[in-house]
């Protein structure tokens, strides 16, 4: 037990490893894959010192680690668990289930390449294939930041009854090192009260999960599905809020920098706006009007956010570190999505930047925005950025 606030030395798997702990979920099924297993370690290290009292589960799979998850949170007790790229495809089908079951598991996935081929760097392809399996989903950009935000989505799944997802990038965050403020366990259990869901599979209470329903039962279900997440705005808000009134730490659903007054403005999503930060200060030393927006909570996407805080704006260049086959960058389509038929014409610039892990680079963003600034209009699809072959 972590007894006083402490600052530690972690990587972004142990700072959520720690999280985790605070948090503490009485179970915990999981099944270890480059490169979360650092995560099933740090917790299997302080459960053997007696600092994390759970109940471990060693499934054979990421899908048995799924379905350990669900029943485990349907008997109404708090659970966690984390994963990457194969092993979160390979849970598909049970991650319908869990949304559908409405179990509040806080799960971190760590952005991976997808096969094939055979990769082991980041793209967040691997957790934005499964943006309508019906998870909120959270986009980090540092160590501190995952260990804020783990506590912060159970507060959330709890409040809105979601399964939520907790998401950063593997290496860049997942295995690099950065001094961590750890609160204390008193403060983490003022923010985060025991689990005790007045629904669950209780023989007392003689209830069921599961049945067969009609058409009209199906329709209602999926129809307060969109309710919740509707909620989630103000649920994931209010834990911010209260986050911050204890520690003094805020990110917002989505961070804003230097864009009050910016023509230009860069959409970013996970590690690489630390390095699109650094990309903006110097524009604005040489005299560009730009700012960026990080997008924190993709889903539910934050369309009535991004419409305020964009409706000044000249226009919006969106880096995206995922690809979909046919449809180019994700965040881009999203983006595109949310401002339509806005008041007045914004011009939206797609780029696909660092896929499969590619490093990006302030010269590269600057790069991209010099292309944008040159151009008449803007291409329907993305375009791809770091190719020898394919200079802006």
């Amino acid at each position: 037990m972590i007894a006083e606030k402490t600052t530690m030395l972690l990587t972004g798997n142990h700072a959520a490893a720690y999280a985790a702990v605070l948090a503490q979920p009485k179970v915990v099924p999981i099944y270890p894959i480059t490169p979360q297993t650092p995560i099933a370690e740090k917790l299997t290290e302080l459960s053997r010192l007696g600092e994390f009292k759970t109940e471990f589960i060693t499934t054979e799979s990421e899908h048995s680690a799924m379905a350990a998850c669900i029943t485990a949170s349907l008997t109404g007790v708090r659970v966690f668990t984390a994963t990457s790229s194969q092993g979160l495809l390979l849970m598909h089908e049970l991650l319908h289930f869990a949304a559908g079951a409405r179990v509040p598991i806080v799960m971190v996935n760590v952005n991976r390449t997808i096969a094939s081929p055979w990769g082991f760097w980041a793209d967040q392809t691997d957790s934005l294939s499964q943006r309508d399996t019906g998870w909120v989903q959270f986009y980090l950009e540092s160590p501190q930041e995952a260990l804020d935000t783990v506590l912060q989505a159970f507060k959330t799944a709890e409040s809105v009854r979601l399964p939520v997802m907790v998401i950063y990038e593997a290496f860049y965050v997942s295995h690099s090192m950065e001094a961590v403020e750890v609160p204390s366990q008193q403060t983490v259990d003022a923010f985060l009260p025991p689990y005790e869901p007045e629904l669950r599979l209780d023989p007392e209470i003689g209830r069921s999960w599961g049945n067969v329903v009609n058409q009209e039962m199906y329709f209602r279900h999926r129809r307060g599905m969109d309710q919740s997440m509707q909620e989630v705005f103000a649920a994931a808000s209010g834990a911010a809020a209260q986050w911050y009134a204890l520690t003094g730490r805020n990110y917002g659903l989505v961070e804003e920098y230097k864009s009050d007054d910016a023509e230009t403005v860069l959409v970013t999503m996970g590690s690489i706006s630390g390095t699109a930060k650094v990309a903006v200060d110097e524009l604005r030393a040489a005299g560009h009007s730009i700012g960026l927006l990080k997008i924190r909570l993709f889903r539910p996407f934050p369309v009535v956010m991004l419409r305020t805080l964009l409706s000044n704006a000249k226009r919006v260049i969106v880096l995206d570190r995922n690809f979909s086959p046919g449809n180019g960058g994700i965040l881009f389509q999203e983006v595109k999505a949310a401002l339509y038929a806005m008041p007045h014409t914004l011009p939206i610039f797609g780029y696909l930047t660092g896929v499969g892990g590619l490093n990006v680079s302030p010269e590269t963003i600057k790069g991209v925005v010099n292309n944008a600034l040159r151009q008449q209009s803007p291409p329907i699809h993305s375009l791809w950025v770091g190719d020898e072959d394919e200079k802006l």
